[in-house]
């Protein structure tokens, strides 16, 4: 166990990575490549909602910035 345990604490983003790439081929094998995409893109921008959520960052002014008056 110790093996093991040494290896996840020195490389937990390959390991991350890893099981993501899993995640996506089963999804994109089950469901097809369109829709794994759909769903990827839904995962990367709930992470940065979250993460401004985190940052308490004020969502009016961000969505002023994306969506406001253009000149």
């Amino acid at each position: 166990m110790g093996m093991f345990q040494e290896f996840i604490e020195k490389h937990p983003g390959k390991i991350i990575g890893i099981l993501l790439g899993l995640i996506f081929g089963w999804f994109a094998i089950t469901y097809g490549l369109l829709k794994a995409l759909f769903v990827a893109a839904c995962i990367v921008a709930g992470y940065f909602i979250g993460k401004r959520l985190d940052e308490k960052v004020d969502f009016k002014t961000m969505f002023s910035k994306f969506f406001g008056e253009r000149q």
